[in-house]
């Protein structure tokens, strides 16, 4: 199974096993440089206030500013950074039903519809999939520098192949390994995970060359940011695809359980639409996407809610026009 089938099938499989949110390809560092395959994030005790709130990303900046439930304020006093990236929190905090907005002699005012839940997750599990490590890359200090920064609480390792003894040597004694076989859908635990200190200051280890390293020292709060971002994109996000091929020959595919997956007739196999699908593939027939309700799935397999109290779709249909 090729590593974008992978990353599904575990993803499908993890929806399954756990509670909380699975996602996939998320940053997790500070500086963007370094992208988490999947990411898991437990439900903390506000989880479900979350849930009621929208179930799109709420942009850091739109929580971190002075727009509470209670009295509406002018929305250029509310914000501390550049006027257009307030501007651009505030237009998308009210899209998404984060913010409510009214009108007071020609300026706006905005509050929040509900107060933002500082616990609604609790760990933030990190899964870097390698199906074959006879092909490693970059992959040790990849897993050197989650486990230096400390952002998340836990990393794993999944893959498909045999796993020796000189493996696990080579990558940190922190990280827990999993082999996972998509065939018949079970996960070993060869390894379990050290838990690491996000609360601590981390070590963001940069760009490694010949006589230099960058190494950048991350505070604790720093860390708890970006914590809070990774989780929010998460449950935006999710894992599966938005956007399925104009094809016959893709239709909606299906693993442990778990819909919402292009899977391609011509090729006998799980696909990835940007790129493996177009007019290039041999196998190609141009038809309308099968008709995948994404949010549906998602919402029947998870903890995510699709449209806390209708709100969301009223202003999808808004969005429109």
């Amino acid at each position: 199974m090729r590593e974008f089938a992978f990353e599904l099938a575990l993803c499908a499989r993890l929806e399954a096993d756990v509670e909380g949110i699975v996602s996939r390809q998320l940053g997790t560092s500070l500086n963007g440089n370094r992208v988490m395959d999947i990411v898991h994030v437990e439900p903390g005790p506000d989880f479900d206030a979350r849930a009621r709130l929208t179930p799109h990303e709420i942009p850091d900046t739109a929580i971190e500013s002075a727009v509470g439930v209670g009295t509406a304020r002018y929305w250029k006093d509310s914000f501390d950074c550049h006027p257009e990236r307030a501007r651009t929190a505030t237009d998308r905090a009210i899209e998404i039903d984060f913010f409510e907005r009214e009108r007071r002699g020609g300026r706006e005012y905005v509050r929040q519809t509900a107060r933002y839940p500082d616990d609604w997750f609790g760990k933030l599990v990190g899964i870097e999939n390698k199906p074959d490590l006879g092909r490693p890359g970059a992959l040790e200090a990849q897993l050197r520098r989650d486990v230096s920064l400390g952002l998340l609480d836990e990393v794993i390792l999944a893959t498909a192949s045999h796993v020796t003894g000189a493996h696990l040597h080579r990558i940190p004694d922190e990280v827990g390994v999993w082999r996972f076989d998509p065939d018949r859908g079970t996960r070993e635990v060869l390894r379990e995970p050290t838990p690491l200190s996000p609360s601590a200051h981390g070590i963001d280890i940069g760009d490694r060359r010949p006589t230099r390293t960058t190494i950048d020292p991350v505070k604790p709060a720093e860390k708890a940011r970006a914590r809070r971002c990774i989780a929010e994109r998460a449950y935006g996000k999710g894992w599966r695809i938005d956007d399925f091929p104009h094809c016959a020959k893709v239709a909606d595919g299906e693993y442990s359980g778990a819909r919402g997956i292009p899977y391609c007739e011509w090729k006998g196999r799980f696909v990835h639409p940007a790129a493996e699908c177009g007019v290039e593939c041999a196998g190609h027939e141009p038809a309308a996407p099968p008709d995948v309700d994404v949010d549906a799935e998602r919402e029947r397999r998870s903890s995510w809610v699709a449209d806390p109290d209708g709100r969301q779709r009223r202003q999808a249909g808004l969005d429109r026009f």
